[in-house]
């Protein structure tokens, strides 16, 4: 699993966390789906992204170095 994956999936994820609860508890949750949204947004222009940060910190690989790295499945 690489860093792109894991952000792809938590993005996603959180997006649509804040939509059930939108709907099942107060619509203030949507909130979070458009702070979700446009931290996505803004990372397509700057490359910049704080969970891709920490997951790299963590020492997840990105798909570049998995790419690179010989006989890795």
């Amino acid at each position: 699993m690489t860093v792109e994956r894991i952000v792809f999936i938590v993005a996603g994820s959180m997006i649509l966390l804040s939509l059930a609860l939108s709907q099942l508890h107060h619509p203030y949750w949507l909130f979070l789906a458009a702070f979700v949204g446009l931290n996505l947004f803004q990372s397509g222009f700057t490359n910049f992204c704080p969970l891709a940060v920490i997951l790299k910190k963590a020492g997840v690989p990105t798909e570049s170095q998995k790419v690179c790295a010989p006989n890795q499945v």
